[in-house]
Order: structure tokens, then C-alpha cells, then sequence
């Protein structure tokens, strides 16, 4: 009999992380940690946004040429978008086809309905944070069809106290699951402990 300590581990589907607004690919370092402990091929591609004047759209595109290059056109992959990096990365499903591609959606801390914290920014100044907007023309659209999200395993998570997706609530896509997790600001969602845990577990699942 072989022994299960020496058993070899699952293969993975690829996973992308998709980071937000004034952050880089370093914000997924914890949990990248925790990932290499199961061989898990991860892409945490870097989306230069000029401090939210480049439109999501723009981000959205990149985003499919980073996966593109790495995986092809047709492998199947898991998608994490955290704050900004959600709503790129729901732009990417509905708007370029990756929903065909893609078995899981986390969509963490992210202004699926719009966050009144970018109410106020001219578009042609901050074109990227204009986008997330409530009530703007990008989350109109997709959230006005999201059923290309309906094969996709989606999962929302959100933060109730979140000072920069206001209100923390409605951060949470119009589909799948939705679940509350009780860590204290928007950057702990990624970074706190029990975040941690509770996607890694998210991940894990079959």
C-alpha cells in the first residue's frame, strides 16, 4: 500500500489574483504563501491603474493578455479579484469571454454595486475610479446581464465596516454566494488571519 504521506498532491486549476486600487501583486504575498504549500500554479499579474485614471475596461484587457500568455486561450482557470481588481476582473468574464474559462469567482471587498466613496471623482480626471461609481455606465452593464456568470461558481465576500467600499454590505456580485467576513477594514480581507483561512478554504473546495 502507498503510503499517503508520500501520495502526490491533487492538481490544481490555475488561479488568478487580481489586485485593487493602490496596490501591486505584493498584496497577495500571504496568501501566495499559504498556496505554495499545494504546488498551486498562481498568476498575480501587475496592472499599473495611474492611481485609478486608466478605465477598468483598459485593466480588463490586460488582464486577458497576462492570461493568455501564461495559460493559452482555453485552460480553465479560478479567479480572486480583490476590491478594484473584482470589478476588473467581473469585466473580464462578461465583457471578453472569460466566463466560458472560468470555474470559480471570489470576488472579495469588491464594489460590485457601485461605492459611494468615488461618487464625487470626475471621469476625466480618475476614468478608472469613475467606473466604480454607483449607478455608473461599466457597473450598469453588468449588472444589467450577468448571465454569463450563471456556470461560474461565484462567491462573494465583504466586510461590514469597510471604510472604502461604503456601504460594505452591497459589495457582493448579483449572483452566487454571499458571506460576511468579520475582520475590521478592507485591507484585512486579504491580509488578516481568518481571511486567510476562510478563502484558502473557499479554494480548496471541490
Amino acid at each position: 500500500m502507498t503510503s499517503s504521506v508520500n501520495a502526490p498532491l491533487p492538481a490544481r486549476r490555475p488561479l488568478i489574483l487580481v489586485h485593487g486600487l493602490w496596490d501591486s501583486p505584493r498584496l497577495f504575498n500571504r496568501l501566495v504563501r499559504r498556496l505554495d504549500a499545494y504546488k498551486w500554479p498562481v498568476l498575480v499579474p501587475h496592472l499599473p491603474h495611474r492611481l485609478g485614471a486608466v478605465p477598468l475596461l483598459t485593466l480588463a484587457e490586460q488582464l486577458d493578455d497576462h492570461i493568455r500568455q501564461r495559460w493559452g486561450d482555453d485552460a480553465s482557470v479560478d479567479l480572486l479579484g480583490f476590491s478594484m481588481g473584482g470589478i476588473i476582473s467581473r469585466v473580464w468574464l462578461q465583457h471578453l469571454g472569460g466566463a466560458r474559462r472560468t470555474h470559480r469567482f471570489i470576488s472579495v471587498g469588491s464594489p460590485q454595486q457601485g461605492t459611494l466613496t468615488a461618487q464625487w471623482i470626475p471621469r476625466w480626471l480618475f476614468a478608472g475610479l469613475a467606473d466604480m461609481k454607483r449607478g455608473s455606465a461599466l457597473l450598469r452593464s453588468l449588472n444589467a446581464d450577468p448571465s454569463p456568470l450563471r456556470d461560474v461558481d461565484c462567491v462573494s465576500y465583504f466586510c461590514r465596516w469597510d471604510l472604502m467600499v461604503v456601504p460594505g454590505w452591497q459589495a457582493h456580485l448579483p449572483l452566487g454566494t454571499v458571506r460576511s467576513i468579520p475582520v475590521l477594514s478592507h485591507q484585512q480581507l486579504v491580509a488578516h488571519p481568518r481571511s486567510l483561512d476562510v478563502l484558502l478554504q473557499t479554494l480548496l473546495r471541490d
